[in-house]
């Protein structure tokens, strides 16, 4: 496992989104965690309004993961919304546009250019699926003054040594976990749990929860992976473990097989 840089020197990430079926706030939130380990700031960008019915019902429900962070919505297509992305292209200002494959980069590029520089293709109808029509990492310079990064689709993100950005990213569960009975409490179903009452008053995804718990899962793995005494640790833990059974095992074997 290496790491991979996407883009460097960077002071806004747009994260795109399509309002179709590509829309997913899961894979939003890692890609949040990983902008503010960055300290690049996130701006999420919903494309795609022209095609939506219920654009702002969406917007709504990505604005409840997405704290401390803007929601527009535009349509690349058509222009709409626009003029919500102008207060971050500032003269001097470097911006990034991330996202999956066929969710409108490369025509949020072009439009923010005023003409067509970067190639684009429709995506498939029945899964809302895009090929990757941008293979290398193409800087333009805006009509403003500001920079712009179109990147290739990316198929996955995996989260690099973003501790302190999964944390800011769910600072709310975080927040809500302060007030759990028990300090150690995992949030699955243990009494006085501020996290599970949350959930069932419906003030907070499940989802959401479920999330969180995988990147910081994948955040341990990649610790241990990468730090010889992070490993070292893990083995001297499964070893207890290992050791402490045996000697439960002993003990029963001594008490006549009784539990």
């Amino acid at each position: 496992m290496e790491e991979q840089v996407i883009a460097a020197n960077v002071d806004t990430a747009l994260l795109v989104s399509a309002l179709d079926g590509d829309f997913n706030p899961r894979r939003v939130e890692r890609y949040l965690a990983q902008c503010w380990e960055s300290g690049a700031r996130p701006v999420i960008v919903l494309n795609k309004a022209d095609a939506c019915k219920d654009a702002r019902a969406k917007a709504a429900e990505m604005e409840r993961v997405a704290i401390g962070t803007a929601v527009c919505v535009v349509s690349a297509k058509t222009g709409q919304g626009f003029e919500e992305l102008e207060e971050f292209l500032r003269p001097g200002h470097t911006l990034v546009l991330m996202g999956s494959s066929g969710v409108g980069k490369s025509t949020i590029a072009n439009r923010l250019l005023g003409q067509t520089v970067q190639e684009v293709q429709p995506v498939r109808e029945s899964d809302s699926r895009g090929r990757h029509t941008t293979t290398s990492r193409e800087l333009f310079v805006l009509p403003g003054g500001a920079l712009l990064m179109d990147t290739p689709g990316l198929r996955e993100m995996q989260l690099w040594d973003a501790e302190q950005g999964v944390a800011q990213t769910f600072a709310d569960i975080d927040s809500l976990a302060a007030q759990c009975r028990f300090g150690d409490c995992r949030h699955e179903g243990e009494p006085g749990c501020a996290v599970q009452e949350a959930i069932d008053a419906g003030r907070l995804d499940q989802g959401r929860v479920e999330n969180r718990r995988k990147l910081l899962r994948e955040q341990e793995f990649l610790r241990r992976k990468v730090d010889p005494e992070a490993r070292q640790e893990q083995k001297e833990q499964w070893k207890q473990i290992r050791r402490a059974a045996r000697q439960k095992y002993q003990q029963r074997e001594k008490d006549g097989g009784k539990r």
